[in-house]
């Protein structure tokens, strides 16, 4: 009986297969834990939170730090995800040199509808043992903010946050990174959802 296993791909790998035109000029994938992960497809509700939240941030946060929207992170040498926002601190080069490292984010943001158990489960996972401190994910299946923090590692070689806050449509949440700055949700949250 022979046994098979899965090829796992290095970031510098996928970076090769992106440069040798292997994907799709509009195909959505990320690089999670050597897999090559298809990225589920938007919704209209997605879409509108994300143009939502877009703005609000932009509006608040200004200049004090750089907003990324579904652009790459690196969280080690086998793992490449695009969350939808990413507030990371401002670098003269804009991250030309390379992607936002942990060190870098400040705050990293998923929208979940379909993805919502992944998020949940597997990326908040790999996020928390990147060491990212605050993790959020606009939960639009039941409709309210999920706030992680404080990541920590069991025993056993698992991770998560110690921390989840719940915040609904109708509340504010303070940024992690910037408490004098608050986020009104009821202007993110897609109205009717």
């Amino acid at each position: 009986m022979s046994l098979t296993t899965a090829k796992r791909f290095t970031i510098a790998e996928y970076h090769r297969l992106v440069e040798l035109g292997f994907f799709e000029e509009n195909e959505r994938v990320e690089l999670i834990k050597g897999e090559i992960i298809q990225m589920a497809a938007k919704g209209t509700p997605h879409s509108v939170c994300e143009t939502r939240l877009e703005r609000e941030l932009y509006k608040l946060v200004g200049d004090r730090a750089t907003l990324r929207g579904q652009q790459p992170i690196t969280l080690s040498n086998n793992s490449e995800p695009e969350p939808d926002r990413v507030i990371a601190i401002n670098r003269d080069d804009d991250y030309l040199a390379n992607h936002p490292s942990p060190s870098d984010i400040l705050l990293l943001i998923e929208i979940a509808d379909s993805s919502l158990k992944y998020d949940q489960e597997e990326k908040l996972a790999i996020y928390a043992e990147a060491g990212i401190s605050d993790y959020w994910i606009f939960n639009l299946v039941d409709h309210y903010l999920e706030c992680y923090s404080e990541p920590y590692q069991t025993l056993q070689v698992k991770f998560g946050y110690r921390r989840k806050f719940i915040y609904l449509p109708n509340e504010s949440v303070k940024l992690p990174c910037f408490p004098d700055l608050v986020v009104d949700l009821f202007k993110v949250f897609p109205v009717n959802l």
